[in-house]
């Protein structure tokens, strides 16, 4: 991570225009990992990239007609094969997070780091992506206060599936490294990575 910038010198860097700056003296606290794929359970295409970037055309897909005036974004996107594309600045503010809630504290995107997975319900997360989450959440601990991490579905829970049943936070966890000392939101609260 550059101090100076928020960027991850190591992935491939694709600036979205849908962010803005976080709260004056707010740093990222939250990570908060999501998956996503366009069209719907499909993988490698560019939909997420033109989604992120508002360069998503309609005509493409049918449910690109449903979502291509959404104003979204990711910091981090982790495809299938292990490439990591940035959007955003971690220092910034991406619109990842939507109508959400964290330890009684509203509006995550304020205070959270997004990283999405190419990924939905069905389907297994590939090795690559376990471990390209891992270092993720690793540089972003040596450098932002994260205490926690959750899933959008812990942070708008109804609203929100992801990243899903097939999502496994064990491996995870164990690829972290036991005493990183993080919240984890999908074992019991009282819990920290002991």
């Amino acid at each position: 991570m550059k101090a100076e910038t928020g960027w991850l010198p190591d992935c491939r860097q694709v600036p979205s225009p849908n962010f803005d700056v976080r709260p004056a003296g707010e740093l990222p606290s939250l990570i908060v990992v999501h998956a996503i794929s366009l069209p719907p359970d499909q993988f490698g295409g560019p939909g997420v990239e033109q989604l992120f970037t508002n360069t998503l055309d309609p005509a493409e897909h049918p449910y690109y007609a449903e979502i291509c005036h959404f104003r979204v974004s990711a910091h981090f996107f982790i495809r299938r094969d292990g490439e990591v594309i940035q959007f955003v600045s971690a220092d910034d503010r991406a619109w990842h997070a939507g109508l959400s809630c964290w330890e009684g504290r509203e509006r995550c995107n304020d205070f959270s780091v997004g990283i999405e997975l190419e990924g939905c319900d069905t389907v297994p997360f590939e090795p690559v992506q376990y471990e390209r989450l891992a270092g993720l959440v690793k540089a972003l601990c040596e450098h932002y206060p994260i205490t926690a991490i959750a899933g959008h579905s812990d942070v708008a829970p109804g609203r929100k599936t992801d990243p899903g049943p097939c999502f496994d936070w064990l491996q995870l966890r164990g690829l972290v490294g036991v005493g990183s000392g993080l919240k984890w939101a999908c074992f019991d609260n009282s819990q920290t990575n002991q």
